[in-house]
């Protein structure tokens, strides 16, 4: 070995810490699924009223349903019977919340205003809720109590049992009939804007207008009482439509409460 070979150092092999280690290969993550909320009847109900208030009553079906919950038709039934059982537990929920007045013969008119008040910003809540109401009788054994109540608001206040019998149906039939007429208006004009080859249909301020002054145009001697009512026939309030029509029922039950003798 020469002098020079002597200084030349040794070439070592590299050291396990030195040696270069692996990439790992990369790894896609899976893709983590969100966990599905689990159908109930609940769900199928609040989805049944996403698609009434988007197409009304005419579009809602099971089948809309489903796809508005990502299902498919026949999971629907492991939870609800049919369309009929899903309008009567959309019904039944119209009430949720709803507290029956209780019988105060001091304030009977009181409690019921506020009775048919509240059911008509029940109604006006969903699109067409007033044509399920009017399709559905009270008498389960969610809602009995209800009519109960406002049986007993009426008998406590003295109307005679015949009248009371009619009188809870009277006024459930007036605030349906009152909320299914506007929401036939606002359907209506609603179809009139979406249709681009007719103008759009004036809101009902306008329209109130238009219709007073035809009554008021109308001959006098053959009309003389719609000439002398069109300014105060239709009006541009619903909300005050509402409140007169409530009064006269209730100044006609009034009438029938007993009077004490002279």
């Amino acid at each position: 070995m020469t002098d020079a070979a002597a200084d030349t150092p040794a070439q070592l092999p590299p050291s396990p810490w030195e040696r270069e280690r692996p990439v790992p290969a990369r790894v896609t993550p899976a893709r983590v699924t969100p966990a599905r909320t689990p159908l109930s009847r609940e769900r199928v109900v609040d989805a049944a009223f996403t698609v009434l208030d988007r197409q009304g009553l005419d579009g809602l079906s099971m089948r809309q349903v489903a796809a508005e919950l990502e299902v498919t038709v026949s999971a629907l039934y492991a939870h609800v019977s049919s369309k009929d059982d899903v309008l009567e537990l959309m019904y039944t929920r119209l009430f949720d919340g709803f507290e029956p007045p209780e019988a105060d013969p001091e304030h009977w008119q009181e409690e019921v205003r506020d009775y048919a008040l509240e059911g008509r910003r029940r109604l006006l809540a969903h699109r067409d809720m007033a044509r399920i109401s009017m399709a559905h009788v009270p008498f389960t054994a969610e809602l009995l109590p209800h009519v109960e109540a406002l049986l007993g608001v009426f008998r406590t206040a003295g109307l005679p049992d015949r009248i009371a019998a009619e009188a809870s149906d009277l006024i459930s039939t007036y605030i349906d009939g009152f909320v299914l007429e506007e929401g036939m208006w606002q359907d209506r004009a609603a179809q009139q804007n979406a249709d681009t080859s007719s103008p759009a249909r004036p809101d009902w301020r306008e329209m109130a207008g238009e219709m007073q002054n035809y009554f008021a145009a109308l001959p006098a001697a053959d009309f003389p009482h719609l000439r002398a009512l069109a300014g105060v026939m239709v009006t541009d309030s619903s909300d005050e439509r509402f409140d007169i029509g409530l009064e006269i029922i209730l100044r006609g039950l009034a009438s029938y409460l007993p009077t004490d003798p002279a």
